[in-house]
Formats: structure tokens, C-alpha cells, sequence
């Protein structure tokens, strides 16, 4: 059996694609109403079939718990649980430590226990294992096994799956390197084993600090080109034409998600306890999370242009998620920029079909349709999140100016005059 613990947009996935192969798949999640659901087949995760989830619950392939009790009868444990700050930008380990010290009151001689939540290097050898062998009384490598193996979702990515996309493993003895490697090689197509877990760890967070550091050079390109009066699109479509040396990033209104916002700030803390400054993350991470503030201060441009003093004007966001085509909201640069908006007194509302309410500033805000009489009742619009369903031609002929964060409506010409790119 193996037991996943944590059923969110990493856990669900992986779960469901051990159970499609013909494993016994327990589901540990502290949600309650997310286990009804998985065990009512009623699905969650965008990138979870829902055909897939019913003929693997429908099976008994798939079963959610709220406990561990059943941990002792897994073969495997897999751990995908959040890893958040704190609000000082620093690692919460909580729920990978409160996970650990439940799984050690269990764990049993041959069991399989790696994590996947990203992390700093080290947590793997230096919070896990010391809890696991202290409680169990057992040791890594002879009794157990213990790796790291990253998680590499990109949710909405309809070309790369858990299946498909090459899984990391690292472990500190060579045991727990050939058990791990061994189990994710039969559901996973192309598995790259790495020395140490540490040395795994490493490998997410980097991954995502590159990401990071990259959108954070074409944000910052974004401000330079608004002083020097220049189209920031159209040099990088026009740098993007270069067959080698250089890779597509864009600039927006800043990073969300449950990766790109927190992982660098993983790696940063880590190096300050070796005494090491990484400069570019930290630079990278001012850059990225000044983003919301120069949309508002370019929707006050827009605005003032207009004649429209801000505190009586009417916004109409396009799109809270922080990914297009998803319902996650998690660090949304959208939510930050309403915050702006509304200190400067500005009335707001949303549309976003995949989003049905957010809170900002201890209100709820609900979606609204987008009808002609929503776009037209707007002073400005502001495209914060690109979603594929909407017919951008349409919103920008129907509207009063648009300030464009994301670069969709660079190409429709013959409507730039109302359009505002950031």
C-alpha cells in the first residue's frame, strides 16, 4: 500500500496515478470535506481526470482518511504537504514536521517514507530523520528508508504530467536511494537519481529561484522601458527571435502560486546560515514583489488621463488567479493590486469564472459576469490574469481603456488607443 499524505495539487495527482497502475492508495488529508469529496469521486484538482478519479475511487484502488492509524499498514509513505513562510519570509516546517512525528509513532521495519514538499536543503537528514529514528528507534538504511524527491507539478499544463515529467531522487545512504528510485521508476517515465537528499532539495529550489530570478529581470526590464517610453513587448518579441542564448520570460503584476513567490526565499534563509548572501534572489524577490504597487500607480496614470479622479472611479479586474486557466488563488499579484486599488478609495469588482470569491481586506468580493454592461459600467479595466475563455477583442472594444498587465492584447492593432500595456 501506499499512503500519500497531503491530497492537494501535488498529492491528489500522484495519488491517483499510483492507484491507475494497480496500487493500493490510502489518501491521509487533514481536511475533512476534501476527503468526502475525494471519496464521493467528486474532484478538485484541474489536473486530476475526473474519469480517472472515479474508476480508481469506484475500484477501492483510492481511499482518503483524516488519520494515520493505517499508516503502519503502507509500504510507502509519501509526504505533500504545504511549505509556507512565516511573515518575515522565513521557512514553516509545521506541517512537515507534525507529519513526521505522527509517521514516527508508526513507522515499521521496511517502510518507504519520502518527501516531496519543497523545502531548504537539509530538512530531509536534519528535521526528518533525527524524529523518525528517535521515536521508532529504528535507523535509516537498515530498517527504513528515507529520500527526497521534489515535486514538479506545473498545474493546467496539459503536455506535462506526474507520468512524464523526470522525477528527482536523492536519499543519504544508498538504500533508501535504491528503494525510492526503484518505486517512483514504475509509475514515473524518466526517474534522475541524485547523491543526497540535500542535494535534491537543492535542485526544486533552484528550479524555481531560476524561474524567480528570470521573471524578475523582465519585470524589471517592464519598469525601465515605462521611464525610457518603450514597449516592453516588443523588444522581448523581438529578443525572442534569437534561436539561442536566450529563453522566453514575461514581466506582470507580479508572482504567485505555491512556488515561485515562496521556494527563493527558502534558499535565501538557508544560505544566511552558512553565512552566505544570495544577492540576486533577494534582489529578485524586492523586484517581483513591487510589481502590484507599479500597477496601481499605472492605473492612476490611466485614470488621471482620463480625467477620473481615482477615489471616484470604478475597476473592473479581469482574472484573480495567479495562473491562467486555474482556480488557484494562493500569493495572487491579482489580490495585492486590489489591495492598492482600494486604499486609493477605488471601487472594485472581478471576473473570474474559475474564482467564485476572494477576500481583500476582511471583504468578500464575488465574481461577476462579463457582460457588456459590466465592461461599459467600468471606468478602466485591468487584465491581471490572462484566461484562455475570454474574447479580448471584445473586452477592449466594450471598454473605456484597458490597462494590460499580462501583454494579451498587443496584437489587436487597431484598438491600442484604449489599451495600456504595463
Amino acid at each position: 500500500m501506499v499512503g500519500v499524505v497531503g491530497l492537494g495539487y501535488v498529492g491528489l495527482p500522484f495519488a491517483v496515478e499510483k492507484a491507475k497502475v494497480g496500487y493500493q492508495v490510502l489518501g491521509i488529508e487533514q481536511n475533512p470535506v476534501r476527503v468526502e469529496r475525494i471519496n464521493m469521486a467528486d474532484n478538485y484538482i484541474t489536473d486530476v481526470k475526473d474519469e480517472d478519479l472515479k474508476k480508481v475511487v469506484s475500484s477501492g484502488k483510492l481511499l482518503a482518511v483524516t488519520d494515520f492509524e493505517k499508516v503502519l499498514e503502507s509500504d510507502v509513505i509519501v509526504i505533500c504537504v504545504p511549505t509556507p513562510l512565516t511573515k518575515n519570509l522565513t521557512p514553516n516546517l509545521s506541517y512537515v514536521e507534525n507529519v513526521t512525528h505522527e509517521i514516527s509513532k508508526r513507522l515499521r521495519s521496511g517502510q518507504l517514507v519520502t518527501l516531496e514538499s519543497t523545502t531548504y536543503p537539509g530538512t530531509t537528514d536534519e528535521v526528518m530523520r533525527p524524529v523518525l529514528e528517535q521515536v521508532s528507534g529504528l535507523k535509516q538504511g537498515e530498517d527504513f528508508f528515507l529520500a527526497h524527491s521534489p515535486e514538479r507539478v506545473d498545474p493546467g499544463n496539459q503536455r506535462y504530467t506526474t507520468k512524464n515529467t523526470s522525477k528527482v531522487v536523492g536519499a543519504s545512504d544508498q538504500n533508501s536511494l535504491e528503494v525510492a528510485q526503484l518505486f517512483y521508476e514504475q509509475t514515473i517515465d524518466h526517474v534522475v537519481p541524485v547523491s543526497s537528499a540535500k542535494a535534491a532539495e537543492l535542485v526544486k529550489v533552484f528550479e524555481n529561484t531560476f524561474r524567480a530570478v528570470n521573471i524578475a529581470l523582465v519585470n524589471e526590464l517592464a519598469l525601465l522601458c515605462d521611464r525610457l517610453n518603450l514597449n516592453v513587448w516588443e523588444v522581448l518579441d523581438a529578443a525572442n527571435t534569437k534561436p539561442f542564448g536566450i529563453m522566453p520570460f514575461y514581466p506582470g503584476p507580479g508572482v504567485g502560486g505555491h512556488c515561485i513567490p515562496i521556494d527563493p526565499h527558502y534558499l535565501e534563509w538557508k544560505a544566511k546560515e552558512v553565512n552566505f548572501n544570495t544577492h540576486f534572489i533577494a534582489l529578485a524577490g524586492e523586484i517581483n514583489r513591487s510589481m502590484p504597487l507599479f500597477v496601481r500607480e499605472k492605473a492612476r496614470r490611466v485614470l488621471n488621463d482620463l480625467g477620473i479622479a481615482p477615489a471616484k472611479s470604478k475597476v473592473l479586474i479581469i482574472g484573480v488567479a495567479y495562473k491562467k486557466d486555474l482556480g488557484d488563488w494562493r500569493e495572487s499579484p491579482a489580490l495585492m493590486v486590489i489591495d492598492y486599488l482600494l486604499q486609493d478609495k477605488i471601487t472594485i469588482s472581478y471576473h473570474d469564472p474559475y474564482v467564485s470569491q476572494i477576500e481583500v481586506q476582511d471583504r468578500i468580493y464575488s465574481h461577476v459576469e462579463l457582460t457588456e454592461e459590466t465592461i461599459s459600467g467600468a471606468d478602466l479595466v485591468i487584465i491581471t490574469t490572462d484566461h484562455s475563455h475570454i474574447d479580448y477583442r471584445n473586452l477592449v472594444a466594450k471598454s473605456k481603456a484597458v490597462l494590460d498587465t499580462r501583454g494579451i492584447t498587443r496584437h489587436l492593432d487597431c484598438l491600442h488607443d484604449k489599451v495600456t500595456l504595463l
